[in-house]
């Protein structure tokens, strides 16, 4: 009885990190989407603007705007009144590493076989919860060759 006690507690401990991990990586979800986003605009457009940005994500104007508020207060961006958003050095490295997740999922999953429409879709939900372990892992496995 004392090992199954022991071992449903290793359980139930292992599913709570599990779920804790996941509202981590939600926290920071769409920070990182919106400053890879801008990141994006600003290498194709030379520029990032509310309405680039909420056309991107398919939502409104204010409620990119009340993001793009957010992210500054939190230092990640730049923003004058009338003037594209910038990235400070803070949401540059953020906006990189998130890029750089992205692309190592993506490549994964075509490696896979998994169509480009597909594994587009799937990298952008797995980039987020993805472990550094594996993260190396799937890196390892795209330059195998």
């Amino acid at each position: 009885m004392a090992i199954f006690c022991i071992n449903f507690f290793k359980i139930m401990l292992l599913f709570y990190m599990s779920f804790n991990k996941v509202r981590n990586a939600h926290k920071t979800e769409n920070t990182e989407d919106y400053l890879e986003l801008i990141a994006e605009l600003l290498n194709s457009k030379g520029e990032a603007r509310i309405v680039d940005i909420a056309s991107s994500m398919d939502i409104a104007q204010a409620t990119a705007n009340k993001t793009i508020q957010r992210l500054q207060k939190q230092g990640y961006i730049k923003r004058e009144p009338y003037r594209s958003i910038f990235l400070t050095l803070k949401g540059q490295k953020i906006a990189s590493q998130s890029k750089k997740r992205h692309n190592i999922v993506y490549t994964f999953l075509i490696n896979l076989g998994i169509d480009v429409k597909t594994a587009s879709a799937d990298a952008e939900g797995i980039e987020h919860h993805v472990s550094e372990k594996t993260l190396k892992k799937m890196e390892k496995f795209n330059n195998r060759k």
